[in-house]
């Protein structure tokens, strides 16, 4: 049987730009660039972006196509007698750990979806929302059985294999994703105050950068584009060898540019127009919204259809960890996926349970001083992602041949031999020096030192 593939170019980038627009473009991402200078920072981000973070997707892309292999066995093929296959076992660590605590999240969507449409929501007082929240997530019965239904539609689509569940869900979920911002960030835009909203996140305000912001941004940069895991060398491997890597990577950046803009404008219109306090980070989500939306007419139908865009963002991106895993424990054998899929996902849930508990039963366990969810949390963001977008791009333009590159990357006018060599320039020194930067900044090396 041949390996699965994906069925068209557009399938592959709804799919990769799934992945990359997770809730952390959404949720998290908005609200920094609104704090950290508005539009200067969104600027520094769009920067190195197209510096840093496009660089390494782009790499991974290579890998993975020309292998069409899974992220352990691409990295053996390329470097063989070598320990270098431990980036794809690095990868799958880190996805594991990573969707164990992103599926709870997943859960809290779940169950605000809930109350949302059965109008648990109305009118509580703006007060009551956040009380509501920490009870709602103290709750283990609720909290572990939501958990457990997010992860059961992830494997569901996972099962299915390539055409008929990743790219059938993502062809539909991402263009869901797009219409319902727009949704939002026309109702937004059109309500009292709105531009002061608009003002807060774009406008920008260059004294609120700091040589920290820089560094934040550097990071958000590659976080963002869901590189670092392999996932991406997963994906680019069903791949079509007359698909056009550079035009692609950029069809996902421009989609992850786009998302992030459509969220800043969907949010901060709505706080400011009701004299809101736009800084609430984390609670943004299930404490201040809710309260913004149910002063606001048709307000919880407006939050209902915001909240399915954050599950649609959220399931997109779990897609992809799961698959990475399920691609190299399968390894190309499509008997073995739908056993793989419901083992490896039922595993992850597993895993997952601590970190659902972590706000409620088990709040008291800590590590260093946070509870399991915010360690696991922390040690896959701050500790395994760097070190693995550090080791993909060492790994490229020391390992793999420049014909293969060039045979790879050159297609026609959008990527000559002068591009080629700019690119393979900024991996091979840009990317690196940008990643320890990066790393020793989020362990807090300059904090001792300055």
């Amino acid at each position: 049987m041949g390996r699965q593939q994906w069925s068209s170019k557009l399938g592959f980038i709804l799919a990769a730009a799934g992945s990359a627009v997770g809730l952390g473009a959404i949720w998290q991402f908005p609200y920094v660039t609104g704090v950290s200078g508005g539009g200067a920072f969104f600027l520094i981000f769009i920067f190195f972006t197209l510096l840093v973070a496009l660089p390494l997707l782009i790499g991974e892309f290579v890998i993975g196509r020309s292998t069409q292999k899974n992220a352990v066995e691409s990295y053996r093929e390329i470097a063989p007698s070598k320990p270098w296959y431990l980036i794809g076992k690095l990868g799958m660590v880190t996805c594991f750990l990573l969707l164990s605590f992103y599926s709870v999240v997943g859960g809290w969507i779940l169950i605000y979806i809930w109350k949302t449409a059965t109008g648990a929501l109305v009118h509580l007082g703006t007060e009551e929302y956040g009380p509501l929240f920490a009870k709602t997530i103290e709750n283990p019965v609720v909290m572990v059985g939501a958990h457990l239904l997010f992860m059961v539609l992830v494997m569901f689509v996972i099962s299915r294999g390539v055409q008929k569940g990743i790219e059938r869900a993502s062809v539909w979920l991402m263009p869901g994703l797009f219409v319902l911002f727009l949704v939002i960030v026309i109702r937004s835009l059109t309500l009292e105050g709105a531009m002061e909203g608009v003002a807060f996140f774009l406008q920008p305000n260059f004294s609120s950068i700091t040589p920290e912001v820089i560094l934040f941004a550097m990071g958000q940069s590659f976080f963002m584009l869901s590189v670092g895991t392999s996932v991406m060398v997963t994906y680019s491997s069903y791949l079509d060898k007359k698909a056009n890597l550079v035009q692609s990577g950029l069809s996902i950046v421009g989609m992850n540019f786009f998302v992030a803009l459509l969220a800043g404008l969907a949010i901060f219109p709505a706080v400011f127009s009701v004299g809101m306090d736009p800084a609430q980070g984390e609670t943004l989500l299930f404490v201040t919204l809710p309260a913004v939306f149910d002063q606001l007419p048709f307000g919880m139908f407006f939050l209902l259809i915001f909240l399915i865009l954050f599950l649609f963002a959220a399931l997109t991106s779990a897609f992809s960890m799961l698959e990475i895993i399920v691609a190299v424990r399968s390894n190309g054998d499509d008997r073995k996926r739908s056993k793989v899929t419901w083992t490896v996902g039922l595993l992850i849930f597993l895993v997952g349970v601590p970190s659902a508990l972590s706000f409620g039963v088990w709040k008291d366990v800590l590590i260093f001083d946070k509870n399991i969810f915010g360690a696991v949390a922390f040690l896959v963001s701050n500790i395994l992602l760097p070190i693995g977008v550090l080791l993909i791009a060492v790994f490229v333009p020391l390992k793999m041949s420049r014909q293969v590159l060039m045979d790879e990357l050159i297609k026609g006018k959008y990527f000559g031999k002068k591009l080629f060599i700019c690119w393979l320039l900024l991996l091979k020194y840009v990317v690196p020096i940008a990643i320890v930067l990066v790393f020793l900044s989020v362990i807090g090396v300059f904090d001792l030192l300055f």
